[in-house]
């Protein structure tokens, strides 16, 4: 799975690929296009990479980063170019800036990272043969022509052009002869160079999303985690970095949240507005960032390796396939239970389950989900307003509502049943009194029929 796949999961994914100060179109090609890590020696390479860039970041001259930054800003995606090298073709003049370009920009880069004992993070291939292919005069300049220097009959052929207007169209027939006789031999000795104009492109995309990651790791106060092997995943002061965002804009704090799951399923209740599905998109974001390379926006962070991650969420109707809220969330969490019974290691993360159908039949299908993904090998965190038997999981409740504020943390307790708070918040919000009073009235009289 590439994360081009999952971006526009409601977890917050997008966002986070937004606020990357990428330099170059290619850079966010490349990442879109990376697999997701399912390997915890190769994670944990990501990250020593990561971390490398991230002191980098805090240490180099504000300027001298702010130059790598702005070289970067011309990397170009030439892959087609390097194709045709590949495949032995004649190179025109534009492909030959290109790789001209490309070869000035990665020993400049490589340069620059040098002087920081950064050049061994991210290999650059030397490309000096290349340059000096593409460019005789030594001039070092990005652009590229058919200089005299390649043909001194060429050079011969343009100084008559010059000197005999008149007899023009056949000197210049000439001198294009040559000009194509001077591309094929140029494209001949770069076709040697192919695989390593090819490294030179995707280490530079590389780089630019280290650097991105980095500064925005800084910018948004994220943490490097830690791998750990026994299937626990552990997150202090996990925050949402677009929630955070929204709050902030409105003069309002985000209220950072512990939790900890293994392989006994997790069971978060709580009154409506009580943040528990704020609580399970930030995990899920958590953990596709943690699988893609990326800082964790958390105090402190202990995550699991997973091979696959279900997130099913709230409204999923499906227009195309003719699907109701309930029927397309039933083949979603369909999809997790046929997943559990494989030989992966499976992140299921679900947002009140059958929560648009009645609450007798609600309640049964969630106590029953629970029962049949109890035993599974897998992770499983899942919210509900229902209250339920909540078996062999343990129970995570928002602490709620107090002293006329909500309390997002979670607090364990014994059971799954469902904190009554949903007239205290509406009250908080200013909703109509006379609606509010009849309500409880309502519900005391419930209450005293029982």
């Amino acid at each position: 799975m590439q994360l081009k796949n999952v971006i526009e999961s409601p977890c917050g994914l997008r966002f986070m690929l937004d606020q990357l100060e990428l330099q170059s179109g290619f850079a966010r090609r490349w990442l879109l296009d990376l697999p997701m890590m399912t390997r915890g020696e190769e994670i944990a390479a990501a990250y020593d990479e990561l971390h490398r860039f991230t002191s980098f970041v805090e240490q180099v001259d504000k300027t001298r980063l702010d130059t790598l930054l702005f070289r970067l800003q011309g990397l170009k995606d030439i892959r087609t170019t390097i194709k045709n090298l590949h495949n032995k073709a004649v190179l025109d003049d534009i492909e030959l800036f290109e790789v001209k370009h490309l070869a000035i920009l990665a020993t400049d880069v490589n340069t620059l990272l040098a002087r920081h004992d950064m050049a061994d993070v991210v290999e650059i291939p030397a490309l000096d043969e290349v340059i000096t292919i593409l460019d005789p005069d030594g001039m070092k300049m990005a652009t590229f022509y058919i200089y005299d220097s390649y043909c001194a009959q060429l050079k011969d052929l343009r100084a008559q052009i010059r000197q005999h207007p008149d007899h023009q169209d056949d000197l210049m027939l000439q001198a294009s002869e040559l000009e194509e006789t001077v591309r094929q031999d140029l494209s001949r000795q770069l076709h040697l160079f192919a695989a390593a104009i090819e490294q030179a492109l995707l280490a530079l995309a590389r780089i630019d999303v280290d650097l991105a990651k980095a500064l925005q790791m800084r910018q948004m106060g994220m943490t490097f985690p830690t791998l750990t092997d026994d299937g626990t995943t552990r997150l202090e002061a996990m925050f949402h970095p677009q929630v955070q965002q929204a709050l902030s804009t409105r003069g309002r704090e985000f209220q950072p949240v512990d939790i900890a799951f293994g392989h006994r399923p997790t069971l978060i209740t709580g009154a409506n507005m009580g943040g528990k599905t704020v609580v399970l998109k930030t995990l899920t974001l958590c953990q596709y960032l943690f699988q893609f390379g990326f800082g964790i926006p958390a105090a402190k962070a202990q995550i699991a390796v997973k091979d696959e991650i279900y997130f099913c969420i709230g409204d999923d109707q499906s227009v195309e396939k003719g699907l109701s809220s309930f029927a397309a969330e039933m083949q979603n969490i369909d999809a997790v239970i046929k997943a559990s019974r494989e030989n992966k290691k499976l992140l299921a993360l679900i947002d009140e389950p059958a929560r648009t159908t009645n609450p007798t039949e609600g309640a049964a299908l969630v106590t029953a989900l629970l029962q049949v993904l109890a035993d599974k090998d897998m992770s499983l965190v899942m919210t509900t307003h229902y209250d339920i038997e909540s078996g062999k999981a343990r129970c995570l409740r928002v602490k709620g509502f107090e002293n006329g504020s909500m309390d997002y943390r979670l607090v364990e307790v014994q059971d799954g049943e469902v904190p009554h708070e949903a007239l205290n918040i509406a009250q908080s919000l200013g909703i109509d009194s006379e609606w509010i009073t009849t309500a409880r009235k309502l519900l005391e009289s419930a209450v005293q029929h029982v």
